[in-house]
């Protein structure tokens, strides 16, 4: 028998689990390369998003940490110490925004019409 002309979900998705760092054995026998393919595409495109994430996330904690505290602040005092207009940058990271700070957020400026 041939290669499969499909690519099947099942086997893909157990291919992006063992570059994820999972167990090897958990490869199904007989992968086809369009298979392993589409899960080097999925497993890459994956791995860009959460990088990009991560520096909208470190872009946001920028902005938000401009000081130092001697106490842990609350939301409410981190966004009393930001500078007139960092709220306009950070509404275009919300979605990235730690739970708080979104809460602090929609309650002064509302939710970003954009989310």
């Amino acid at each position: 028998m041939g290669e499969h002309s499909e690519v099947r979900p099942d086997v893909v998705e157990a291919i992006v689990g063992v570059l994820k760092g999972g167990d090897a054995a958990a490869l199904p026998a007989g992968a086809t390369a369009a298979e392993k393919t589409a899960a080097k595409d999925r497993y890459l495109a994956e791995f860009a998003a959460e990088r990009g994430k991560r520096d909208r996330q470190a872009q946001a904690w920028e902005l938000l940490l401009t000081r130092s505290y001697d106490e842990p602040p609350t939301w409410q005092r981190i966004f009393d110490d930001l500078d007139a207009g960092v709220h306009t940058e950070l509404g275009e990271l919300y979605d990235v925004l730690p739970a708080g700070a979104q809460e602090e957020y929609a309650r002064r400026y509302g939710a970003p019409s954009t989310v």
